[in-house]
């Protein structure tokens, strides 16, 4: 699984969008209703296209299939968002999540039924992508001019995400996709107020710990064991645990263990590392095999099963789904988030100013893993399905979401929902207060009804809004808002900034030197294609490393653990582990030349 794709962000993860330097969102430079969907968009003063009309009898409803290799929801788009895209575009978005759906295998069977839908989200420049590529599954984005008349927002926009895509990927002029978390060309980790990934604790109770010191991953093991003693049941009366995981999300290896290396600076290696079992340094020429005995996925896995040992991982870890993990978060039977956006699901506002809630607890080891901004786009893609009988539709709403208006919209509905303006500046309406981040709070019917959360997009794909807003000044992130930094913070908030004397878990990153930021590089040349060979030992290889992670972690004793570890490796070095690893390895430092040079 490529860079937490789906943490992607997750249930995304109040995700920050594409950076727009000097554009306006066109919000008054519509076409007038009745225009042609098959005509392109008139061009704003400033030279940002509308991207469609309001529906019309002309604009006829559509139902995309939306084919995404990232997304964690099937079935019809609901709530709030699918009724800005009715409403915006007169379409209906039905989600094919492959991952709930067999994963690789309903890849393998969209691409024997010759379509992959209409719109087609991938998790990476991976084998997939490619092969989706050569087989004539993706439309070319320039084909029969559809990027010039419908794409003017993404070519202003995202100008050098684009042609990354056509220069890497495509034939000639063609274009096959633009990536997400298109960012601002400049240095500097690319966050917000928090990153994707790092430790949080139940503050509340670490205070009541005595605020321990943390030297090493291992050190949080008897911290937590007295959080869970000081808190043993939930508001519901179920046991606490330290760590409650699901096995939905791994993908080459156990997704949970492979997280710790990114607080040590690791990723796992973009398209760089297709099939990978390597981790590589955001920022050293460093590189580690996942089975190295010395390295950090190994020592992870060391971590969890000491703590089963404990009595601090919950013991439905092995079968739960992420939604089960989740309920368990907002039950607040877990002591301990590798995300931020896991634990907004406990820290809601009434929690928060009772003084219970999550934030960043350190560790003196800490080194952790930031995404740079990158104007050449992430390694994540829109595409568009060969078959579609509407690609000028399909275009469209991609080329809105490259808009402020598409950002602002897309992650927080219409104006007058969960925000208003106010002497121009956006400034969270009551329902915003009680809904942000991730809430089940009700939505009224006239906005689409259900919950905050469920109405959220379900995509799941993200863009690098963290420049600021051109429409308003202010940046596109509500936490950075000059009406939000101006509130009086709650009970959590005070204690954590006056004991860490910082604003933020990212501040107190960066001032502290404990971030290690990924540069964005460009190659000018497709990834390398793993060779089916190599491809079908992968395949081989993966299942035993996910599998004896688990074992490991649940062993009865620390012979059951050795021996297992053992098992592990000797089967997947039986099975060519070190053949794939060397490849791996070999991608890995070309990106350490490609950095020196871009």
């Amino acid at each position: 699984m490529a860079s937490f794709r789906k943490s992607i962000f997750i249930i995304l993860s109040v995700i920050l969008a594409v950076s727009l330097a000097a554009c306006s969102s066109g919000n008054n430079n519509k076409p007038e209703a009745g225009a042609s969907s098959s005509a392109p968009a008139a061009p704003s003063a400033s030279g940002e296209v509308s991207p469609s009309a309001e529906p019309s009898p002309e604009r006829e409803e559509l139902t995309l299939d939306v084919f995404s290799m990232t997304a964690n929801f099937s079935g019809e788009q609901p709530g709030w968002f699918a009724k800005v895209v009715k409403d915006k575009f007169n379409i209906k978005l039905n989600i094919i999540a492959s991952q709930l759906e067999g994963g690789d295998a309903k890849f393998s069977t969209m691409m024997a039924s010759g379509n992959l839908g209409d719109l087609v989200i991938f998790g990476g420049s991976d084998q997939k992508w490619l092969d989706a590529i050569d087989a004539g599954m993706l439309l070319d984005f320039n084909k029969d001019g559809l990027l010039e008349k419908y794409g003017q927002n993404m070519l202003k926009n995202a100008p050098k995400a684009l042609e990354k895509n056509k220069v890497n990927f495509g034939k000639g002029t063609s274009i096959y996709g633009i990536g997400f978390d298109v960012g601002p060309d400049q240095a500097g980790p690319s966050e917000a107020k928090e990153l994707n990934a790092h430790p949080n604790l139940r503050w509340d109770l670490y205070e009541k710990a005595g605020r321990p010191a943390i030297k090493t991953m291992e050190d949080y093991l008897p911290v937590l064991k007295k959080m869970q003693e000081l808190q043993p049941k939930s508001d519901s009366g179920r046991p606490t645990y330290a760590f409650s995981m699901w096995g939905d999300w791994d993908g080459n290896m156990m997704m949970h263990s492979k997280a710790w290396s990114t607080l040590y600076g690791f990723e796992e290696g973009d398209g760089f590392n297709p099939g990978g079992f390597s981790l590589i340094s955001a920022d050293k020429d460093e590189v580690q095999g996942i089975l190295d005995e010395d390295g950090l996925y190994l020592r992870a896995l060391k971590l969890y099963y000491d703590a089963n040992q404990m009595g601090l991982v919950d013991p439905d870890s092995l079968t739960q789904k992420f939604d089960d993990a989740q309920n368990k978060m907002k039950d607040g039977q877990i002591l301990f988030s590798m995300f931020a956006w896991q634990d907004d699901m406990y820290s809601t506002p009434e929690r928060l100013a009772e003084g219970k809630g999550f934030h960043l607890v350190p560790f003196e080891e800490e080194r952790n893993f930031s995404n740079g901004f990158n104007p050449y786009g992430g390694d994540r893609f829109w595409s568009i399905g060969s078959k579609t009988k509407h690609p000028e539709r399909v275009m469209e709403f991609i080329d809105w979401l490259y808009t402020p208006e598409g950002y602002m919209t897309s992650n927080y509905g219409p104006e007058g929902m969960v925000y208003e303006l106010k002497d121009g500046k956006p400034v969270l309406t009551a329902l915003g207060e009680q809904a942000l981040p991730s809430n089940d709070t009700p939505i009224p019917e006239e906005f689409g009804g259900g919950n905050w959360k469920d109405g959220r997009s379900q995509l799941i794909n993200s863009f690098k809004f963290t420049s600021v807003n051109p429409d308003n000044g202010e940046p596109y992130d509500y936490q950075l808002w000059s009406s939000e930094l101006a509130k009086v913070t709650n009970k959590v908030d005070e204690n954590w900034t006056k004991a860490m004397n910082a604003s933020s878990a990212k501040d107190w990153l960066e001032k502290n030197n404990r971030l290690a930021i990924q540069k964005p590089i460009f190659t000018g040349t497709a990834p390398v294609v793993i060779s089916a060979d190599l491809e079908q030992k992968r395949g081989q290889i993966a299942p035993i490393i996910k599998e004896y992670s688990w074992k490991m972690i649940f062993a009865k004793n620390q012979a059951d653990f050795d021996k297992l570890k053992k098992q592990m490796i000797d089967k997947a070095k039986g099975l060519g582990y070190d053949e794939v690893l060397a490849f791996n390895v070999e991608q890995n430092k070309k990106v350490f030349e490609y950095r020196k040079n871009s």
